[in-house]
């Protein structure tokens, strides 16, 4: 069976602004090109096209998500707050979430975009799906927008999955170098949908993702958050899916696994201090496909976040969709000869305390 990809020209004019790095200009900050821009999901995509990979794939068309999809998750003076943004030319809806005129309908078609995997899966149309969308999601929070992202498409995709298609667990594993915040929130009391985030210790939001939030009430054990320090490589990475993700996914049993897709722990990321590289993102694609087959017949969707190296991320999402869609193209990615023998791959004391910690708090939490 084959692979879906959702994709619209329309998710690459969602407009960001004049700004420097992630913060828009003004003051002493000189105008030049947000680091949310179109570049790296265009240059992905092309890379799809031109290495014939997109020719295999069933093409998913995307939809606006309705006001009821988005408001089982964001309030209703949030949502409206949005698009007035937008229809008077732009602002911001949170902490480094810029909207442009447009923004709104393009925000609701990530949203929908999500959704529409989420089906074509369920439905068995594709035995798995990506959804390259834009703007991203795992940031925002129920009442206002954060960290690049408008509304959540992996939290409201998860909700339609259950409050509509009537799956009983979902799991989201979430691999942007960023915690991802805003999916943690949205399901932090709820024992039906599993979060687990791996990013880089403190990078952003500012204190957040810490292993001692594993839930609270019902959804206590839930949770998990596993913080690695910044230059962490494949062997944290390897550690973090054998010891905590996999068993976990394994325990839970989930009807439909979800992975929210930033590719920013990649070697290369301007907004990232992590080693991975093309090769890291396949072995744990694979390994994602292997416990989806296991435990929910295969039922696997991505749904694309962060990722803002316009020469790497390319490789990367070639790379997950090469494994999920079992094909191999011609393209080699040159850039494995940089990253491949750097320095830090092999895991360290430091990470593996910091997974171990993971690891016992995890483990208190569902024995209490």
């Amino acid at each position: 069976m084959a692979t879906g990809l959702v994709w619209h020209e329309r998710y690459m004019w969602h407009d960001t602004g004049a700004a420097a790095g992630p913060l828009s200009a003004g003051g002493w900050i000189e105008p030049e090109t947000h680091v949310e821009n179109p570049a790296t999901k265009r240059r992905l995509k092309n890379l799809l096209d031109a290495s014939g990979l997109t020719d295999q794939l069933v093409r998913l068309e995307p939809r606006a998500a309705t006001l009821e999809e988005i408001c089982r998750f964001h309030t209703a003076e949030y949502v409206d707050r949005v698009k007035r943004l937008a229809e008077a030319g732009g602002g911001d809806a949170g902490i480094l979430a810029p909207v442009g005129r447009g923004s709104y309908e393009i925000a609701l078609l990530a949203a929908g975009g999500a959704i529409v995997a989420v089906d074509a899966v369920l439905d068995g149309r594709v035995e798995n799906a990506y959804a390259l969308v834009r703007p991203p999601g795992h940031h925002a929070l129920f009442d206002t927008g954060m960290g690049f992202c408008l509304f959540g498409n992996v939290a409201i995709a998860v909700l339609h999955a259950r409050e509509v298609r009537g799956l009983d667990r979902v799991a989201v594993v979430d691999w942007d170098v960023h915690h991802g915040n805003g999916t943690e929130a949205a399901f932090y009391d709820n024992p039906s949908v599993l979060t687990i985030s791996i990013h880089q210790d403190s990078c952003f939001p500012p204190r957040s993702g810490s292993v001692d939030r594993v839930g609270e009430g019902a959804g206590q054990g839930f949770n998990i958050n596993v913080p690695l320090p910044p230059g962490a490589g494949d062997g944290a990475y390897q550690a973090t899916f054998e010891r905590i993700v996999l068993p976990a996914l394994l325990s839970f049993r989930p009807d439909l696994l979800v992975v929210a897709s930033g590719f920013d722990a990649n070697g290369m990321d301007p907004l990232g201090r992590m080693l991975l590289h093309s090769g890291s993102y396949r072995v744990l694609t694979k390994q994602l496909l292997d416990v989806a087959a296991e435990t929910c017949e295969g039922r696997l969707v991505m749904c694309h976040e962060g990722g803002y190296s316009t020469a790497v991320v390319p490789f990367c999402g070639l790379a997950v969709l090469e494994e999920l869609s079992h094909s191999t193209t011609v393209v080699i990615d040159p850039f494995l000869e940089i990253l491949e023998p750097t320095v830090g791959h092999e895991l360290t004391p430091q990470q593996d305390a910091q997974i171990g910690e993971a690891e016992r708090v995890l483990q208190l939490a569902l024995s209490t």
